[in-house]
């Protein structure tokens, strides 16, 4: 799983990285996200610390603002795992309102007045601030949702199951609540350890193959170059009636 993984991080560093100010213009209307964050490294680059994506069309753009800008942690899980660090590090028992989620109309009248609104509004943009700082991200469009959830699902799993990817001792996440962020070193609690990517070529590394096209500039183009190629040099283990079978998927 390391070598996959290796091929993965080095495929997904050779992509430019963005960051905060978002550039909307770079990013597509449907795809997968990459995230790294300072001072994580792994494969000797920047170790991946989160995979995501979205559900609704055309939505990719809208989720990376709620994760960098928009200030509401019930709208990204994201953000509220940031804050969640932030506040068990610093042992602040406002860690117990922070976990309420606000979002249903119930629980808005239930805990009016009983959510320290300063304090909520200061959390916010300590994660705020973190994220701004220190994350960088690589998109690849998907068009399809089934699509984007499948190759989330495969990325986070192969992951989350390398030998090689460790977070350093300074690692917020360490101090996460979540024992599946401070095991995985990841930024996920969902989609950890199940089905990886399985290479299905001996022929040049990933890295080799797509060596040109990264030379490119980023145009939407390169995106479905991208999801198309990546399509073509990963496998699924499809497991019916018991026997597994392999299949490649086309973009």
């Amino acid at each position: 799983m390391s070598q996959i993984c290796h091929k993965v991080h080095r495929l997904f560093s050779d992509l430019p990285k963005l960051g905060f100010p978002l550039e909307i213009s770079q990013i597509p209307p449907n795809g997968i996200y990459v995230l790294f964050e300072t001072g994580e490294l792994a494969h000797q680059v920047e170790r991946i610390v989160r995979i995501g994506t979205h559900i609704g069309s055309n939505q990719l753009p809208s989720r990376l603002q709620q994760h960098f800008i928009k200030e509401n942690k019930d709208r990204s899980i994201f953000r509220k795992n940031i804050g969640r660090a932030i506040l068990n590090r610093d042992k602040d028992p406002f860690l117990a309102q922070w976990e309420i989620d606000l979002m249903p109309a119930e629980a808005k009248k239930k805990y009016a007045g009983a959510i320290d609104q300063r304090k909520l509004q200061e959390t916010e943009k300590k994660v705020t601030d973190f994220i701004q700082h220190n994350f960088r991200f690589v998109t690849f469009r998907l068009d399809e949702k089934a699509k984007r959830l499948f190759w989330e699902s495969r990325i986070i799993s192969t992951v989350s199951l390398c030998d090689e990817c460790h977070p350093s001792e300074n690692w917020l996440g360490l101090h996460s609540p979540k024992n599946k962020i401070r095991e995985s070193g990841l930024w996920l609690v969902n989609e950890l350890y199940k089905q990886p990517l399985t290479d299905v070529t001996s022929r040049a590394t990933i890295h080799h193959r797509f060596a040109g096209m990264m030379r490119q500039s980023f145009a939407s183009t390169v995106y479905h170059q991208f999801a198309a190629t990546l399509h073509h040099w990963f496998a699924a283990t499809l497991h019916h009636n018991g026997c597994a079978k392999r299949i490649i998927l086309q973009a």
